[in-house]
């Protein structure tokens, strides 16, 4: 679960960004519960929206990252660019000289950091 401040923009950005959709909406008093998935994986991520809130949330120190995979990353990579969703570069980490895998980081709108990973390796 991550808390997102502006539910259509959430939506919309993870929609472009990884072909998920709306699966199911909860509409609470105060919260609003969002299930974002698709039928490729059983993959799913939830927002919470605290209605009235009006700040960013400050992301802290325990956030890690989400990764999501993908076939072919260099076509990812140029769908995010010309999408303008402001993919960091392309990155080969391979300590020691073996490839250990490839892939880019994008913020979505609420800045959490995703790691969108090539499917090789350890990471078919």
């Amino acid at each position: 679960m991550i808390r997102v401040l502006d539910e259509a923009r959430s939506v919309a950005f993870y929609r472009t960004a990884f072909g998920l959709e709306v699966a199911d909406r909860l509409d609470f008093d105060d919260f609003t519960l969002v299930y974002m998935s698709n039928a490729e994986s059983e993959f799913e991520v939830e927002f919470t929206v605290n209605k009235g809130r009006t700040e960013p949330y400050d992301l802290g120190d325990g956030y890690g990252h989400l990764a999501v995979s993908v076939e072919d990353l260099d076509a990812e990579h140029a769908r995010f660019e010309r999408e303008g969703l402001a993919p960091r570069k392309l990155v080969e980490f391979a300590p020691g000289g073996t490839l250990v895998g490839r892939f880019f980081f994008v913020a979505d709108p609420d800045g959490y950091q995703i790691e969108v990973l090539e499917r090789s390796g350890r990471f078919k």
